[in-house]
């Protein structure tokens, strides 16, 4: 009773506080005129965002998310799903998590799927991570009618017969993630049946591999696995390689659009999404509010960039990928 009087408190205060910084910064939303449609032909469409990191007290990251979450009520198609590659809260607090709840609620997307990141998980109990984390996706499956119910982080959910794997770190960290034999194990047997038909599947992880994305010199550090998913980047690897089609998406790197988005690694096709809401870094485009959306056709997957805060799309920063 006192952790949910204590967290009402806190969401009041942060209600406040963006009141507050509102009144001096008036909120723009999103342009109406480029919403978000999907193309003809596409056998899915979905959001991709990462590193929200929603904060009780870094107030000017909330316009951009307040932006992106309009420009999605705008949408002009339906959207299948709305995929963040973790780092939804800074600071892992229930508050951030209410107001991420209560500005995604009834925004009209069908299926929520979120792997968390270090900012989620780090300083954390772990047990206590883990039950937060999965009422918050839920309540937002169950409100969207979504019969995706999850009860661990690491998760899998077919959508209009893609599948996506989603990874979670099975034990607390600070920066990195760690995936037990079992997780490891799962992740195989999954990307062996999901893609034995020659479709795709999603692997959604919040930090990419060593050595991918300009890392580590992205992260500003001469350590080889830094800013990745670390020590068990090689067998990751390893196991999402020996399959063909496999998309892997994450966040984490803060790297505007531009060269290090995509990379081909083998069989792995690598994507690096920027932060929705803090100003990026190593990119030919760094503002904030940035992402893809997803489109699955039967031969190809197009990533379409979208400035979401500002509502608009960015053509020339198109990824699209054929199908082998």
């Amino acid at each position: 009773m006192t952790n949910t009087l204590l967290s009402t408190i806190a969401y009041k205060l942060m209600a406040l506080f963006m009141t507050i910084f509102y009144a001096f910064t008036p909120y723009v939303g999103p342009a109406t005129d480029d919403p978000i449609t999907e193309t003809d032909g596409a056998n899915l469409h979905a959001v991709l965002w990462a590193d929200p990191q929603i904060s009780n007290y870094l107030m000017e990251r909330t316009p951009y998310f307040d932006a992106a979450c309009e420009d999605i009520k705008n949408a002009q198609s339906d959207i299948d799903a709305l995929i963040i590659a973790g780092d939804m809260a800074e600071n892992g607090l229930k508050c951030e998590y209410q107001y991420i709840t209560n500005h995604l609620m009834d925004s009209g997307v069908g299926n929520y799927l979120f792997a968390v990141g270090n900012h989620d998980v780090r300083l954390k109990i772990y047990s206590c991570t883990v039950k937060k984390i999965t009422r918050f996706t839920n309540n937002l499956n169950e409100n969207a009618g979504s019969d995706l119910t999850i009860d661990k982080l690491n998760y899998t959910y077919d959508i209009n017969g893609y599948r996506f794997i989603v990874m979670g770190t099975d034990r607390t960290e600070f920066e990195e993630s760690y995936f037990s034999d079992e997780q490891l194990d799962w992740l195989d047997a999954n990307l062996s049946e999901a893609t034995a038909d020659g479709k795709p599947a999603f692997v959604i992880c919040h930090q990419t591999l060593k050595n991918t994305h300009g890392l580590p010199d992205t992260w500003n550090s001469p350590i080889e696995s830094a800013g990745s998913v670390g020590d068990q980047s090689d067998e990751l690897y390893e196991i999402m390689n020996k399959y063909q089609n496999v998309f892997f998406i994450t966040g984490h790197l803060h790297t505007g659009i531009g060269k290090y988005t995509y990379e081909k690694l083998d069989n792995i096709n690598s994507v690096n999404l920027p932060s929705l809401t803090i100003n990026n870094k190593d990119g030919d485009y760094n503002d904030a509010g940035i992402g893809f959306t997803l489109e699955v056709f039967n031969d190809r997957v197009l990533f379409r960039a979208r400035n979401f805060a500002k509502g608009e799309y960015l053509p020339e920063y198109d990824i699209d990928i054929p199908l082998v």
